[in-house]
């Protein structure tokens, strides 16, 4: 466990103390549980969510083979013509 210091503005610090006292534990217990409650929880909502687009692809004939799909991609000219514009100084932006 870390030590934090945390500034609360004055009515803040008046409903975690109320809160505190009436529930019987320490406002540092109360600031844990509200961190929990936001941060941890959202952060497994967005892990479900993750899972849940996982193999969403899994059926399009591209991906039968990633191997070949990512050398496509790779071949042609267009790495050469990405460093020829940085070699040059010229921007993407530019030639839009």
């Amino acid at each position: 466990m870390r030590r934090i210091q945390v500034y609360l503005d004055d009515d803040v610090w008046n409903i975690v103390h109320a809160r505190a006292k009436s529930t019987g534990t320490t406002i540092s217990d109360l600031v844990r549980q509200a961190i929990r409650e936001q941060w941890v929880r959202s952060l497994e909502e967005r892990k479900r969510a993750m899972l849940a687009i996982v193999g969403l692809r899994r059926d399009r004939r591209e991906f039968e083979d990633p191997e070949a799909y990512i050398r496509g991609l790779r071949s042609g000219d267009r790495l050469d013509r990405l460093r020829s514009l940085r070699l040059s100084g010229d921007s993407l932006d530019k030639r839009r």
